[in-house]
């Protein structure tokens, strides 16, 4: 009888510990619940606010924004075409530099240098993402075009000049020069991603390729990047990301000309680069709406590629479960 009272007696005051622990979940769960609603939140009034804006130009022009070339404020005749245009071209040549160096420099990081090298050299590496991006335009504008122009535009077009992509004049500001600035810019965000990733492949799949006989470049091939692929493409995303949104450092070299042009070396534009040259100097409502427009395309070019990027990694993943089982 007394036993049972104690335990009885046990149980009551162990009851206020349980309910304030139940509580701190609750209100823990309500406050994680509550942030992650304002930033949907804070997406949607983003959002709303750029199409509100953005209406009297989307009204006048309709659909044909998207595909019009003619950009002439004098006349208040807009297009958004030609920076479409310049933004995809000047994102798809830094992620064509980008992603095999990235993938070097990730690869030389977690699998080939010493864990004492791997260090210092990764600092090195994520300091590039800490340079501010008007230095990188005045880099690429005193010392990297030139150099651009001189020995690699040069390069391209003594051999590859019957190519219209690399034809044209050599001038040290252009779409290629943009390019190449912004490849050096996304490459640490790629490569720690890809870094972080190859690090957590599990040891056993390296040893299991080492003890069948690989390389050291078989066992990476069959045992590593196959392993980390959504992670890749997932870190890809993320690169070309910040390449569609760079707007310092790409409006200082890419010579912002609203033109389309099949020669990587011309002048060109990007949203993001035009947004920031002419908002300023604005003069009607209806230029001003056209430029939040080029805002709000350009918002939806970030929405679809995170949605792609999801699809993508999902896809990978559902490969790699169905190929495991």
């Amino acid at each position: 009888m007394a036993e049972n009272v104690a335990v009885v007696g046990r149980e009551r005051r162990r009851a206020p510990v349980v309910h304030v622990r139940l509580f701190g979940d609750r209100l823990f769960n309500l406050v994680t619940l509550v942030l992650g609603a304002l930033i949907l939140l804070l997406l949607i009034g983003l959002a709303a606010a750029l199409v509100l804006d953005a209406l009297p130009a989307l009204r006048k022009f309709g659909p044909a924004f998207l595909v019009s070339t003619d950009w002439d404020p004098v006349n208040d005749v807009y297009g958004a075409l030609p920076f479409i245009w310049g933004t995809a071209v000047s994102s798809a040549i830094a992620l064509t530099i980008a992603v095999p160096l990235s993938l070097g420099v990730a690869l030389c990081l977690s699998e080939m240098a010493p864990e004492w090298l791997s260090r210092r050299l990764g600092f090195l590496v994520d300091l590039l993402a800490a340079i501010p991006s008007v230095v990188y335009g005045l880099w690429a504008i005193f010392v990297l075009g030139p150099w651009v122009r001189d020995y690699v535009e040069h390069f391209l077009g003594t051999y590859l000049g019957f190519l219209p992509m690399f034809a044209g004049p050599k001038v040290a500001v252009g779409m290629f020069s943009a390019g190449v600035v912004l490849a050096i810019m996304v490459i640490p965000y790629i490569s720690s991603v890809c870094t972080d990733v190859f690090r957590v492949v599990p040891q056993t799949q390296r040893e299991a390729a080492i003890a069948l006989g690989a390389t050291k470049w078989e066992m990476v091939r069959m045992a590593v990047l196959p392993y980390g692929l959504s992670g890749i493409i997932g870190a890809i995303i993320l690169g070309l990301g910040r390449a569609l949104g760079e707007t310092i450092a790409v409006a200082m070299v890419i010579g912002n000309a609203p033109n389309i042009s099949l020669s990587l070396f011309a002048p060109a534009a990007t949203l993001a680069s035009v947004i920031a040259n002419e908002f300023a100097e604005a003069t009607s409502d209806l230029y001003v709406s056209a430029l939040i427009a080029l805002g709000l395309v350009l918002l939806g070019l970030g929405i679809v590629l995170n949605v792609v990027a999801r699809l993508l990694v999902a896809a990978v993943a559902r490969q790699r479960f169905d190929t495991g089982r």
